[in-house]
């Protein structure tokens, strides 16, 4: 029973609009999925992935009309986005966008872009050597070979690194494997499964104020686990008398989601049923899709929401 690498990240986006047009636009990911919070329906659920909207390449985002996040320890400092090669086009694309960025740098024995996005979600780009599928979008405005293939290493940002690191180890059955220093710090890199950036964790121990939740900041991570495994997992977070939400059906995936110690959310998700359970892969995104118990109220649910094309860029 082992988790097999991360499947999705969920960020806050207070401005939907931008967000769309910046994650489709200028990063080329497709908007895979376009829904709402099923906890909260007056918010949008935006899904952005590959071609296949394949699990461990989805970035996701609440639209939530949020004051933005201050940054600090016990939060997701950074998201890893997995490349094969393609930096120097990246530097010029991310360039003529106007985007915030570092200059490539070799990190981990992977060549490596920091940048942020139009909200100050702070992204990096990683060489991954191309290894394993990739599923590129035949309509994305970066060509194929330079696009987007999955989600990288995550960056945690914790004051008790040693704490975190138990939890990853002891009940996630991840393995420490080496440590690299970075310029905010010495990072700590924990793998699962197979390992490589798809399936990595780094802990950075940061003694700083205690970040505050919003626009531009991440509300959880996923990890990967086979649909069977799903009730194991259940058992094994009891077992454990770890608090946790228990068992959630989301319909594109089942769920379980706890704090770790440091106070981040880290959910466990299925890789299916998937996200063509109730549209076209041909088609996916362009409609607002909702899961079956929601379907009921679809008129209250969409006259409540703000077209995307028409929401306002707060």
């Amino acid at each position: 029973m082992q988790l097999t690498g991360i499947h999705h990240l969920t960020a806050v986006t207070a401005r939907a609009a931008d967000n769309l047009a910046f994650y489709t636009g200028v990063l080329g990911l497709r908007l895979v999925k376009k829904t709402v919070n099923q906890d909260d329906v007056s918010a949008y659920h935006l899904f952005y992935a590959d071609g296949l909207a394949s699990p461990g390449t989805d970035i996701t985002f609440f639209d939530w009309p949020a004051a933005p996040e201050r940054r600090g320890s016990g939060s997701i400092a950074r998201t890893h986005l997995r490349v094969a090669g393609g930096l120097e086009a990246w530097c010029e694309r991310l360039d003529r966008a106007g985007v915030k960025r570092a200059a490539p740098e070799m990190r981990d024995g992977r060549l490596t872009l920091d940048f942020e996005d139009p909200e100050g979600q702070r992204l990096a780009l990683v060489d991954d050597g191309g290894a394993g599928d990739a599923h590129p979008w035949d309509r994305s405005p970066v060509p194929a070979p330079e696009q987007i293939r999955g989600l990288g290493p995550i960056r945690l940002a914790v004051a008790a690194p040693e704490r975190t690191g138990a939890v990853l180890t002891g009940l996630m059955g991840m393995r420490r494997e080496r440590a690299f220093d970075a310029p905010e710090g010495r990072i700590e890199v924990y793998a699962m499964g197979e390992g490589g950036p798809a399936a990595e964790i780094q802990l950075l121990h940061d003694t700083s104020a205690p970040a505050r939740a919003g626009a531009g900041g991440v509300h959880h991570v996923a990890f990967r686990i086979p649909d069977a495994e799903y009730g194991a997992w259940a058992d094994r977070l009891r077992a454990n008398r770890v608090p946790s939400s228990g068992p959630v059906d989301r319909y594109y995936f089942r769920s379980l989601y706890f704090r770790e110690p440091n106070g981040i959310l880290f959910e466990i998700a299925t890789d299916g049923p998937g996200f063509a359970s109730d549209e076209p892969m041909e088609s996916l995104g362009e409609r607002l899709a909702l899961p079956p118990f929601l379907e009921p109220r679809r008129a209250e649910i969409e006259a409540g929401l703000v077209p995307l094309e028409a929401s306002p860029r707060r």
